[in-house]
């Protein structure tokens, strides 16, 4: 599993990193950044969720 953001839609609004943050984290310079690039599947629900759950649709998924 893999985990991509779309740059250009990313807010770096935290949300993902409420859900998961052993994979997400919103430094203090206010930019998103991705923990694990490449998570291991018993984080896939939370993958799913953060995905589900971002306000700009920026996450996604790839197998």
């Amino acid at each position: 599993m893999r985990v991509v953001v779309d740059w250009n839609l990313c807010e770096s609004n935290a949300v993902c990193e409420g859900i998961a943050p052993e994979v997400f984290l919103v430094g203090d310079d206010d930019e998103l950044q991705i923990l694990q690039e490449n998570p291991p599947e018993e984080l896939r629900p939370k993958m799913e969720e953060a995905a589900r759950r971002c306000p700009k649709a920026a996450i996604s998924i790839e197998d």
